[in-house]
């Protein structure tokens, strides 16, 4: 293990074990410092963050897109204060962090017995969406987490979500998907972040107005299954609690080859995605390349 990836750890580690333990009110506030202090530095990840919202809000000027890589920042801070301190949430604390709209769709596809895929882009807080599932809605589900390094890293990230009631999947290894698939005909649900595609071999799909790739996963799972396809988008306001919604099931067409029924369908998912990321820029985490014209072919996503 480098230095650097030793340091990484730690200073995870250091957020799970000691974030945790501070006053709300503190956490916030630190968060915030923290968010403002990388800001100013304007560092790569602040830079590639407001690249990526001068996408969603093409006619912002150069002091709006400062506005919003700042926002942006502090929303991704809260994100991280709060992961940091979930696992000391009370159950009640969990219950009433989060407040979704439409959840009829999850709930009715549920009862179903169909099975169900949350696909969900990087906004907001989804480990709180998942807990909020598992504890409020006491509905354990499966998910996919990137293998990170170092390793020890990637455990940690582990053992939290399974903490907070997921499964947990390695992307890597070839396995997941068929054990996603026997979750969703036991009528279970699997739930996915799904606007950034780590294989370099997603769907291209239209966003905001330029090529970007997308996981196939989501859509091949519920044509496989028979499961619902759901988009969920999520956002922040002035209140600790965060909110969301449940947008209608994702049809699979009725005619096309697999290819084309898949492209289609993350298609419509690219699309409920940017009427989220539209309705609330501030509050997507996308601090890497996405369209493929940012991205360099001899690399890929970076």
């Amino acid at each position: 293990m480098s230095v650097r990836e030793r340091l990484t750890d730690a200073l995870y580690g250091l957020g799970w074990s000691t974030v945790k333990k501070l006053p709300e009110p503190v956490a916030v506030r630190l968060g915030r410092t923290i968010a403002d202090t990388v800001w100013k530095r304007r560092g790569k990840g602040v830079l590639r963050l407001e690249s990526n919202y001068a996408r969603v809000v093409p006619d912002a000027t150069p002091e709006r897109l400062a506005e919003l890589s700042r926002a942006g920042m502090r929303s991704y801070l809260r994100y991280w204060m709060e992961s940091f301190r979930l696992p000391a949430w009370s159950a009640e604390r969990v219950k009433g962090g989060f407040d979704p709209k439409d959840l009829n769709h999850l709930t009715d596809g549920l009862a179903s017995g169909k099975g169900v895929v949350l696909a969900l882009p990087h906004l907001a807080n989804w480990d709180l969406a998942g807990a909020w599932v598992t504890t409020k809605l006491e509905t354990p589900f499966t998910t996919v987490a990137e293998r990170l390094k170092p390793e020890t890293l990637y455990d940690r990230f582990v053992a939290y979500r399974e903490g907070l009631g997921m499964e947990v999947l390695p992307h890597t290894g070839g396995s997941a998907f068929g054990t996603l698939a026997r979750r969703l005909r036991d009528g279970g649900l699997v739930c996915l972040v799904a606007d950034r595609d780590l294989s370099a071999s997603g769907v291209e799909v239209t966003f905001f107005g330029d090529t970007a790739r997308m996981p196939a996963g989501p859509a091949l799972l519920a044509q496989q299954t028979g499961a619902l396809l759901l988009p969920v988008t999520l956002w922040y306001d002035d209140s600790p609690v965060m909110r969301g919604r449940v947008h209608p099931p994702i049809e699979v067409p009725e005619t096309g080859t697999r290819a084309e029924k898949t492209s289609v369908m993350t298609q419509a998912l690219a699309d409920a995605f940017a009427q989220g990321i539209a309705e609330h820029p501030e509050d997507w985490h996308m601090l890497q390349r996405l369209w493929l014209s940012d991205l360099d072919p001899a690399k890929g996503p970076s």
